[in-house]
């Protein structure tokens, strides 16, 4: 589907990419094919590091977004942090597509989509 938003809501086990307009929406599902394992300085690690970023995961959600012209990216956790830095570090061409990343817990399909289209009525409302 071609259309001007799209978003991405990710962790670091999947990733759930929307493409909508005003009266419709479509939805893919990537998953990653490596473990994520958060390790923490209490968990006795001697480094304190967490486990490396899935580099392969974050091009594929990237290339799942390629449709749209301008993307939200939301997430639980650090997931989309890095998606975004991802982005900027590996397909820098892509980085003024990202127009917002925020924060947003474990909503349904539904309130994903809702919520995209809410920021970018807002975001287009504050364009020239």
């Amino acid at each position: 589907m071609q259309t001007q938003h799209a978003v991405a809501w990710l962790d670091h086990r999947e990733a759930k990419v929307f493409f909508f307009n005003r009266d419709t929406a479509e939805s893919l599902r990537l998953a990653t094919t490596l473990a994520h394992h958060q390790t923490h300085n209490k968990a006795g690690t001697v480094d304190g590091k967490r486990a490396p970023e899935n580099q392969s995961f974050y091009h594929d959600v990237v290339d799942a977004l390629q449709p749209a012209r301008e993307w939200l990216i939301v997430g639980p956790g650090s997931a989309k942090d890095e998606l975004a830095k991802h982005i900027r570090d590996h397909h820098h061409h892509l980085k003024d597509r990202i127009i917002g990343v925020e924060t947003v817990d474990h909503p349904t399909e539904a309130q994903i989509i809702a919520h995209a289209r809410t920021f970018f009525r807002a975001a287009d409302r504050m364009l020239p």
